[in-house]
């Protein structure tokens, strides 16, 4: 009998360690605009298999949040991603792609129920991760929110727009084509 107890007694303890669901998660999107490349000598490269490279590299690219055993969400082949279910406050994104096995995003004082977006990744190979338009950085909530939230090293206000504009936070975002583009004059 003692036995069964302490058993129910370490269960419970490990229950309570884990992460539980958020009841105001927020979700984080974006695009990894991308992934610094192994350095090869001799090697030729051309708008063609540079945007191989990107694919092949997104649809190998792994992505999770630290502690957060709920979340849910991935990388599509154009480099754009969706979490959702993220617990706010501070958190930790974490990229690992073929060549780089860990890189770290980090998110801080993000309110409950917010939409983080994030255009732009580069995934360097030191394992940080870098904006290439900081400007571009939106916090989105749908009240007021006086709280400056922080993305990659970056401080971002907490922007307030109307309930009806959050209807597309699960939504993948749309990077811009880097397909070279012909103009006929």
């Amino acid at each position: 009998m003692l036995l069964i107890a302490a058993a129910c007694g370490k269960e419970s303890s490990q229950r309570s360690t884990m992460t539980a669901l958020s009841k105001d998660p927020i979700s984080v999107r974006g695009w990894i605009a991308d992934v610094d490349p192994e350095s090869q000598s001799g090697v030729y490269r051309t708008v063609e298999t540079e945007a191989a490279r990107r694919a092949a590299t997104f649809q190998n690219t792994n992505v999770w949040v630290d502690n957060a055993p709920f979340v849910s969400g991935g990388v599509a082949e154009n480099g754009a991603f969706v979490l959702l279910d993220v617990p706010p406050g501070t958190v930790t994104i974490s990229f690992a792609t073929p060549t780089i096995p860990l890189a770290r995003l980090n998110l801080a004082n993000i309110p409950g129920n917010a939409d983080v977006m994030i255009p732009g990744l580069i995934i360097k190979r030191d394992g940080t991760v870098t904006i290439a338009d900081p400007k571009a950085l939106k916090v989105r909530h749908s009240t007021k929110v006086t709280a400056m939230t922080t993305v990659a090293g970056v401080p971002v206000p907490v922007t307030q727009v109307p309930i009806n504009s959050m209807a597309d936070r699960h939504d993948y975002l749309t990077p811009p084509s880097s397909a070279p583009v012909a103009t006929v004059k």
